[in-house]
């Protein structure tokens, strides 16, 4: 199938920090190598998250996306700060994402995980809070392109006005 055949899907997900400012994420295991040099390397880190349900603004769907992954309900959602449009090829149904990142501050680091892998296509390896300077210097798979950066510049105030613009690393 073609990027242009590929089906759309809008998502709404969202950068969660903890008090001390780490960002979780979660690592889901690709079905296919993501690099062709590495075909053992298929794990890859994400934002909490998922696609609208048939009536749902991006708002409503982030709450319940954290409600049901994180277990975390009636979070406060903050501003949007961020978009990513286009093929995405890691996930067992590819698709072209259209995705809209919201922050979200916790008052603890505690979450419930028990829910997450029963509402994924893809196998869930677990989920992590990064410190922010071992997420920049990491070596492993974080999509899309630049959230390390975006998640460094909230942390210290910086929020973007206007949504960034951030991209999928040849997924």
């Amino acid at each position: 199938m073609s990027d242009s055949e590929l089906p759309t899907r809008d998502v709404a997900r969202a950068l969660v920090f903890d008090p001390a400012g780490r960002l979780l994420l979660i690592e889901y295991e690709a079905l296919r190598p993501i690099d062709p040099d590495k075909p053992d390397a298929r794990g890859f880190w994400f934002m909490p998250g998922g696609g609208l349900e048939p009536g749902e603004t991006h708002e409503e769907a982030c709450r319940r996306e954290l409600s049901e992954e994180i277990g975390v309900a009636d979070v406060e959602l903050g501003p949007l700060v961020a978009v990513c449009d286009g093929p995405f090829h890691l996930f067992r149904k590819p698709r072209y994402a259209r995705e809209r990142y919201f922050v979200v501050r916790l008052p603890s680091d505690v979450i419930d995980t028990r829910r997450l892998a029963e509402t994924e296509d893809n196998p869930v390896r677990g989920t992590r809070w990064w410190c922010l300077d071992a997420l920049a210097a990491s070596a492993e798979r974080v999509e899309p392109a630049g959230l390390a950066i975006l998640a460094q510049q909230i942390v210290t105030g910086d929020v973007p006005g206007t949504p960034v613009r951030l991209n999928w690393r040849n997924a």
